[in-house]
């Protein structure tokens, strides 16, 4: 069986992968998963300088799934260069290097910066930030600001460049196309949903910073819905993400039009859940007689 898929030029032994600011930089989870098995590592994201990110309450659980509101806390790119990165140089598996900014200046640069060095394989960029030189309009709700902010870090990397789409927008299709457009080699999808919870013995948000994203299987629906919708648009490949738990939503997924998918809040409640995936992949397709996962992308029948 070919487990294979490819992401633009980057080719991946299987298509699952694990989705930023759950699965930590990699070492955090490697006593529970040979991290050679995986189709990609996708780190937890960067930005040009630390970030100490929002006050607790930070995270709390909701039905079927979880909200957090971390404010993107990280070590920031030469920590991360320095400390982090040589771990996973001993693994055979593409590292994927998750990465943010305020303006479009702060994305560019921070391409540019991991673009020169060895052993990151592609870049995923999360456009779910408010660009503070546009009146805090968020990077991935406006076409506009989507469009110049891709094309800026198109032209500072020649790594293959993944946009993780926003799903608080109204036409999740459109965002697609102009991710691909301004020179995406793959849209990820989809990043949490804005949500809020109350306590409602103190009248107070759960979170200090009141709202939060929302994640797990209760989105799992809607991302495939997306998922579907954005397929129909675009040419290059989708990573479809959002409330995978095992791998039947992964294949769910898949059938929907993604080449490759990535697990997220899964890992906190089964640390080992990517490895469950594969190895539903792989026993789904020998009982269905399937020779090459690629077969499986967009094959749903309408």
């Amino acid at each position: 069986m070919n487990l294979s898929v490819n992401i633009g030029k980057l080719k991946l032994k299987n298509p699952v992968m694990t989705a930023s600011g759950t699965f930590g930089y990699g070492e955090e989870y490697s006593e529970f998963v040979d991290l050679n098995r995986l189709g990609a590592v996708v780190v937890k994201g960067l930005s040009l300088t630390p970030r100490e990110g929002n006050p607790p309450p930070r995270i709390i659980e909701t039905p079927a799934g979880m909200l957090n509101a971390i404010g993107l806390q990280n070590i920031g790119i030469e920590v991360f260069i320095k400390d982090k990165l040589p771990f996973l140089r001993q693994f055979h598996t593409p590292v994927i290097a998750n990465f943010f900014g305020d303006t479009v200046e702060e994305y560019s640069e921070a391409a540019k910066r991991l673009s020169d060095i060895e052993d990151i394989h592609g870049l995923e960029m999360n456009i779910s930030c408010p660009n503070k030189h546009a009146g805090w309009i968020i990077f991935g709700t406006d076409p506009k600001v989507t469009f110049e902010v891709v094309s800026a870090v198109r032209r500072a990397t020649h790594l293959p460049l993944i946009v993780k789409l926003s799903p608080n927008v109204t036409d999740i299709a459109l965002m697609a196309k102009v991710a691909e457009d301004a020179g995406a080699d793959a849209v990820s999808m989809i990043n949490t949903i804005t949500g809020m919870s109350i306590d409602i013995k103190t009248r107070r948000p759960r979170l200090a910073n009141m709202t939060g994203g929302l994640s797990g299987p209760t989105i799992k629906p809607i991302a495939v819905r997306m998922v579907y919708e954005a397929y129909r648009a675009v040419k290059i490949p989708i990573i479809g993400m959002g409330g995978i738990m095992k791998a039947e939503d992964a294949i769910e997924f898949m059938l929907a039009g993604a080449t490759a998918v990535a697990a997220g809040t899964a890992n906190f409640v089964n640390p080992t859940v990517t490895i469950d995936i594969i190895h539903g992949i792989e026993s789904f397709m020998k009982e269905n007689s399937i020779v090459d996962v690629k077969e499986l992308i967009g094959a749903l029948r309408c």
